[in-house]
């Protein structure tokens, strides 16, 4: 499996991507799920990958050379969504190529693609395309997409990434979402690959591996885990049974006519107050010896 995020910013946008597969428990293997399409000064176009990898992999080395009936390439279409339409075309040849004869082997056509980017003379944009070939573009409403293994780093994103967040910070953001993802969820796994794009540079100007011993990666990791911690044990602990209004952070009054679904108990069921208490061997073997 996989966890990559995109975030699209005033400023620019960020690409982050671990680089885990796995087809077992004891079969993991590392391949790196970010491709840059780059022309400097002309267009920079970024794909991150998550799903089958032999699909993924057959996509980026088609829509690299494909062509339309056109002639557009994702060379040369002039605007994002003109790429990543003919992306999408890419996805649907390697289904039409491939899905069948898969699914022979009772292998499902699974594949989830992010693709941001900017061409000359047009904002910067951000993609999620999927298996069928079809696409959304992100807004300032949603201004981010994850694949793979996302539920692990949503919250933080949510809380934190809006259209005026900056850069430095988004990354950050990005960052904190992999680590939660990392700890909880062994699919997913080091080196990660970060690329921050800033508008209208048209040029990859910032771009990381980061493995283990990256020093801000790991200070990030120890300081979140640190924090979070702090401010869990700062939060007060709930109220039970309180008198309406005399006292603050309640969770439960005294009066409060809340109860839980009960459910009765077989008629050959003794009351758990009349039922013998449970001996250990130890007291069976000294009972024994009386």
């Amino acid at each position: 499996m996989t966890y990559c995020a995109a975030m699209r910013l005033n400023a620019g946008l960020v690409f982050l991507s671990d680089s885990r597969t796995n087809a077992g428990v004891d079969q993991v293997g590392t391949f790196r799920k970010m491709s840059v399409f780059e022309a400097p000064g002309e267009r920079v176009m970024v794909m991150m990958t998550a799903g089958n990898l032999s699909i993924s992999q057959s996509i980026r080395e088609l829509v690299n050379e494909l062509r339309t009936d056109d002639g557009l390439s994702i060379w040369t279409a002039p605007n994002m969504y003109e790429a990543a339409r003919i992306l999408g075309q890419a996805v649907r040849q390697v289904h039409a190529r491939d899905a069948q004869s898969l699914a022979s082997f009772g292998i499902e056509f699974n594949v989830s693609i992010i693709f941001g980017g900017q061409i000359k003379g047009e904002r910067c944009r951000l993609f999620q395309i999927y298996s069928a070939g079809n696409f959304i573009e992100s807004h300032d409403e949603n201004t981010y997409f994850q694949i793979g293994e996302a539920k692990y780093g949503k919250p933080i994103i949510d809380r934190v990434i809006t259209p005026a967040t900056s850069l430095d910070d988004a990354a950050k953001c990005a960052l904190i979402s992999m680590d939660s993802t990392l700890r909880s969820n062994i699919s997913v796994g080091l080196p990660l690959d970060l690329l921050v794009y800033e508008t209208d540079s048209l040029a990859v100007t910032r771009f990381v591996t980061i493995d283990e011993r990256n020093e801000y990666f790991q200070m990030i990791r120890s300081t979140w885990g640190r924090q979070l911690k702090s401010v869990f044990e700062g939060l007060d602990a709930p109220v039970w049974n309180a008198a309406s209004g005399t006292a603050g952070n309640v969770l439960h009054t005294a009066n409060a006519g809340s109860q839980p679904v009960r459910v009765t108990p077989p008629g050959a069921v003794a009351p758990a107050a009349s039922r013998s208490p449970l001996q250990t061997l130890s007291q069976q073997f000294s009972d024994g010896q009386q």
